[in-house]
């Protein structure tokens, strides 16, 4: 998958837990939890959806470079690359 394929699933997903978040004014390299007010198990279930699409592993020591939609894409780019 190229970044903005990854990006656009990343909104995807955002906007199906959070159906009122603004995702167009979304700064990518501020943390989602704060711009959307996202909760930690709003955060988990992004990662578990992730795990159910990509059946990607994404250990818990990790998750500190998902804060971001930067982040996310960064980290999410190598492990997609045969999406």
């Amino acid at each position: 998958m190229r970044r903005d394929e990854i990006k656009d699933v990343l909104l995807e997903i955002i906007g199906d837990i959070d159906e009122e978040a603004e995702l167009n004014l979304l700064n990518p390299d501020q943390p989602l939890q704060d711009q959307l007010d996202l909760d930690s198990m709003d955060f988990l279930d992004i990662v578990m959806e992730l795990r159910r699409r990509y059946k990607l592993q994404i250990p818990e020591e990790d998750y500190p470079e998902l804060a971001s939609l930067d982040g996310c894409v960064n980290y999410l780019e190598p492990k997609l690359q045969n999406f």
